[in-house]
C-alpha cells in the first residue's frame, strides 16, 4: 500500500497542480492584503483615529442606518440585527473584533475561503485523479498489477486526504506569513469571541465565551479541514463515475456556485439544508452568523457533511470495483 501512495503522490506532484495552487493562494493573499490594509488607511482618514472602539461605534451607526430601509428584504434584516447586537457585545464588553496582525488576518481569510475558495483548490486537485487515468488509458496498466481493485482506489484517496492536509496548511501559512509583512506577526493571544447563538432571529448571548485566538484560529482550521474533505470526497466520487474530467470539474464547479447563492436566498426553503453546498460555512456558527436556514446549528451541519462524505465514499468505491474497464 505504501508504494502505491508513493507512486500517487509522485503523480500528483508531476502535474505541478500543489504548485500552481501555491502561486494561485499567494497572489490571492497579497490581493487581500492589500485591500485590507486600504481600507484600514481609509478607515484611519474617515474617522481621524486609529481607536479601534471609533470604528466600531460607526459600524454600529452604519449598521443602524441600513436597519432604517424599507426595502430590505427579511432574512438581510435578521442577519444585520445580528451584527449591530454582536458589535454593540464588543464594544459592551471592550474586546476589539479585528485586533491588528497576521494572526487576525489568517482567520478571516479561512473564514471567507472556506465555502468556495478553498473547495475549489481542493477540486483541481480531486477531480482527475481516477478520470484521468480513464481517459489516457494508463487505468488498464494500473489495474494489471497484482493488487485489489480497492486498494487502488483508497491509495489514491489517500493521496487526495494528503493533498487537503497540504492545502489547507499552506493557505494559512502563507495567509499568516505574507499578511504579516504589512501587519506583523502578532494576534495569537488576542481574545476572540465565540458560542454567539442565534434564536428566532434573537442573539443568544448566554454561551458567549472568551478564547486566545490562536485556539479560535485551529478551530476554524479544523472546520475548514472538513469541508475541503468532503468536498474532496465528493470530487473524487465524480472523477470515478465521469470518465470527462472537464465534466467533472463542471459539475462540482456548478455545485459550489449555485450553493453560494442558495446560502442566501433558501430562508424560506427548509429542506435545502439538507443539501451539502448550503452546509459548508461551518466557520459561521463558530462566529455567531445567522445561518442560512432557521434550525440549522453546528452539529446539524457537520452531520450533513458526514452524510454526504459517506455516500460518496460508498459509491466511489462499489462502482470503481465493479466497472468495467475498456
Amino acid at each position: 500500500m505504501s508504494n502505491l501512495i508513493q507512486n500517487e503522490m509522485m503523480k500528483l506532484l508531476a502535474k505541478k497542480r500543489l504548485l500552481i495552487i501555491g502561486i494561485i493562494v499567494g497572489i490571492l493573499v497579497l490581493m487581500f492584503t492589500y485591500a485590507q490594509y486600504k481600507q484600514v488607511e481609509e478607515q484611519r482618514e474617515k474617522l481621524g483615529t486609529d481607536d479601534w472602539r471609533t470604528a466600531v461605534q460607526q459600524q454600529i451607526i452604519d449598521t443602524q442606518n441600513r436597519l432604517s430601509s424599507s426595502r430590505m428584504l427579511d432574512e438581510w434584516r435578521e442577519q444585520l440585527q445580528v451584527t449591530l447586537k454582536q458589535q454593540q457585545y464588543y464594544l459592551d464588553h471592550d474586546i476589539n473584533p479585528s485586533e491588528p496582525g497576521a494572526a487576525t488576518f489568517t482567520r478571516m481569510f479561512l473564514e471567507n475561503s472556506i465555502d468556495l475558495f478553498i473547495p475549489l483548490l481542493i477540486m483541481i486537485v480531486a477531480s482527475d485523479l481516477v478520470s484521468s487515468e480513464s481517459s489516457q488509458g494508463t487505468i488498464k496498466l494500473l489495474l494489471t498489477r497484482p493488487v485489489k481493485r480497492w486498494q487502488i482506489l483508497l491509495s489514491k484517496y489517500i493521496t487526495l486526504l494528503l493533498a487537503v492536509s497540504l492545502i489547507v496548511a499552506m493557505t494559512a501559512f502563507l495567509a499568516y506569513f505574507l499578511s504579516g509583512l504589512v501587519f506583523g506577526y502578532h494576534g495569537w493571544n488576542a481574545p476572540t469571541i465565540t458560542g454567539f447563538g442565534i434564536n428566532g432571529g434573537e442573539v443568544d448571548i448566554s454561551q458567549v465565551r472568551m478564547v486566545q485566538q490562536w485556539k479560535f484560529l485551529l478551530m476554524d482550521m479544523g472546520l475548514v479541514w472538513l469541508v475541503a474533505v468532503v468536498v474532496g470526497t465528493l470530487s473524487f466520487m465524480l472523477s470515478v463515475l465521469v470518465r470527462s474530467t472537464p465534466a467533472g470539474m463542471g459539475i462540482m464547479l456548478a455545485s459550489l456556485i449555485s450553493g453560494a447563492i442558495l446560502s442566501n436566498m433558501v430562508s424560506s426553503w427548509e429542506s435545502a439544508k439538507y443539501f451539502f453546498m448550503v452546509n459548508l460555512k461551518l466557520t459561521s456558527y463558530v462566529s455567531g452568523t445567522a445561518p442560512p436556514i432557521e434550525g440549522m446549528t453546528l452539529s446539524s451541519s457537520m452531520i450533513t457533511l458526514l452524510a454526504w462524505w459517506a455516500i460518496a465514499l460508498l459509491v466511489s468505491f462499489s462502482v470503481f470495483t465493479r466497472k468495467d474497464v475498456f
